[in-house]
């Protein structure tokens, strides 16, 4: 038999899977010995007021043990001489919508600039040695995309539930724990998500599909108004290459090089609003005593606690982004001149440290607004890539023209005061100080200043000098979109492209762009069979 209990219990008692059947045993009045199996549903912490509890979904198996997996699995067939289809890029958008293919019966050929998950890692490691960044492969290009070293959070406000369902499914069949199924805020960790990236590749593999690293996509071939495949060049020998087929386009947010081409092709791209700030770095027992209203924080069975924090300043939003708690921050540029942070955790969120981003929402009519130089033109599609490059050059400069990032403590940047010595930070290439609050674009620094004010005042503690911003935080999400058909996902004007995930405008983190990439695959599917 098995019955379904909701459950609102406290930290210790939802520790374990035993602690969990003790519950309900008393609770329900049922002999412990018969409850052979709990498992886990839905898991969410309530930490609204001062006592905490924990509230689960669970199915106790009462003298039986479970029959079937933890997860739904997908069988992939073999798609060795299947119709041919071309994914550009790797991260979540480009792998799932490979994976999807592979479901339908097409054979996906993906393309990736650059490196496979393991010796990504290796030049990952070279910008904090060297302070040089490998322009092909580093904390936003390769296998895993953006996503791979910078977290691996699946948490998405998508209401489409199944597909998510979908996506973190396939994660499990390939190494992730089944509790990203039941948390409310699923995490694979950067220290496991490689691996699992990893077999998901060895999946297109087996099957039949192709992975080509190392090999960027120079061009679209197009015939008429329709795309009849890429031509690429292999970065290691140099070698011209062309890969024939249906594209799904899914290079990430920051392939600056393509979105130049297709504005210089005449390909229909417009600017898209995005968000711009710092990265925030507390001591993460400070976030873990404000959030959980305990002088000791977390304590033993609470996980690092997150937040979520959001106002409105001046008619934009200014919000937390990507919170990492027990994580570090990164150095995330794509180009040696250039500074960009992101925020990581590993799966245990152990570190010392939480950050987050801290971000104002921007629009292209705000661009000239922010006095970055000469004017820009609001029309031209590439404008908010632009101010980002602009941006990241400034910063760039103002860490001595190396990673070394520009930093403030909290309440120096609120109050406008130089901070004459920083904090200790996760930020492995080093901080220098700097007054963030006199470079930065006055109306990106007023409202951060105005947000910190509020946060504070919600959150006694959050605004502290022992938290410390980092500049800049620029990628928060593509600054074009690549238009397409709402039905076909084709793109408006050239049939058999497909834009996909979070490079084309059309996700925001790994669950979307997942999803994204497999809506892509369907419609691709369709295109070829009709």
């Amino acid at each position: 038999m098995i019955n379904e209990y909701q459950l609102r219990i406290l930290p210790q008692q939802a520790y374990s899977e035993q602690s969990i059947i003790d519950y309900i045993a008393k609770d329900k009045g049922i002999d412990a010995r018969t409850i052979k199996h709990v498992k886990v549903l839905k898991r969410s912490i309530d930490a609204r007021q001062r006592n905490i509890y924990v509230n689960l979904t669970v199915n106790a198996y009462i003298n039986e043990f479970p029959q079937e997996e933890d997860y739904v699995k997908t069988e992939y067939p073999s798609v060795e001489g299947k119709p041919q289809v071309v994914v550009v890029g790797e991260g979540p958008g480009g792998l799932f919508a490979a994976l999807k293919l592979i479901e339908l019966g097409l054979r996906p050929v993906i393309v990736e600039r650059g490196k496979d998950v393991r010796e990504r890692k290796k030049d990952l490691s070279k910008i904090t040695k060297t302070q040089k960044v490998d322009c092909e492969s580093n904390y936003s290009f390769g296998e895993g995309g953006a996503g791979a070293y910078s977290d691996g959070k699946l948490y998405t406000r998508s209401k489409k539930r199944g597909n998510v369902d979908k996506i973190l499914n396939v994660f499990c069949q390939h190494g992730a724990s089944t509790s990203i199924l039941s948390d409310a805020h699923p995490h694979i960790g950067t220290d496991k998500l490689p691996r699992v990236i990893e077999n998901m590749r060895n999946t297109i593999l087996k099957c039949g599909g192709e992975v080509h690293f190392m090999t960027k996509m120079t061009s679209l071939i197009i015939n008429g108004d329709t795309v009849e495949g890429i031509r690429a060049v292999d970065l290691q020998s140099g070698e011209e290459k062309t890969f024939r087929g249906p594209v799904i386009l899914a290079t990430g947010h920051s392939a600056r090089d393509v979105y130049r081409y297709l504005a210089n092709d005449g390909i229909e791209i417009e600017a898209k609003g995005l968000a711009v700030g710092v990265r925030l770095e507390h001591p993460s027992m400070l976030i873990d005593q404000i959030q959980y209203h305990n002088k000791n924080g977390r304590g033993k069975y609470l996980p690092a606690a997150e937040y979520r924090m959001v106002t409105q300043v001046d008619g934009r939003g200014v919000y937390s982004f990507c919170m990492c708690p027990g994580g570090f921050v990164v150095p995330a540029a794509t180009d040696n001149e250039q500074i960009v942070v992101n925020g990581m955790s590993p799966s245990n969120r152990g570190t010392k440290w939480s950050n987050s981003g801290m971000v104002v929402e921007l629009h292209p009519e705000d661009i000239n607004g922010l006095a970055l130089g000469e004017p820009t033109d609001e029309n031209d599609p590439l404008c908010m890539m632009k101010m980002q490059e602009q941006l990241e050059k400034m910063c760039w400069q103002q860490g001595n023209m190396k990673q070394t990032a520009p930093a403030q403590r909290m309440s120096d940047f609120v109050n406008n005061r130089l901070s004459y010595d920083l904090p200790e930070s996760s930020y492995a290439p080093g901080l220098i100080s700097s007054p963030l609050h006199f470079w930065m674009p006055r109306p990106i620094v007023t409202r951060l200043q105005q947000g910190f004010k509020n946060f504070g005042k919600a959150h006694h503690g959050f605004l502290t000098n022992e938290a410390c911003l980092i500049a800049i935080e620029t990628r928060t999400s593509s600054p074009v979109r690549i238009l397409r058909d709402n039905e076909t996902l084709q793109h408006v004007r050239i049939n058999g492209l497909f834009p996909c995930g979070e490079g084309a405008g059309y996700a925001g983190g790994i669950v979307s762009a997942g999803v994204d990439g497999e809506r892509c695959a369907e419609m691709c599917a369709q295109y070829i069979n009709k």
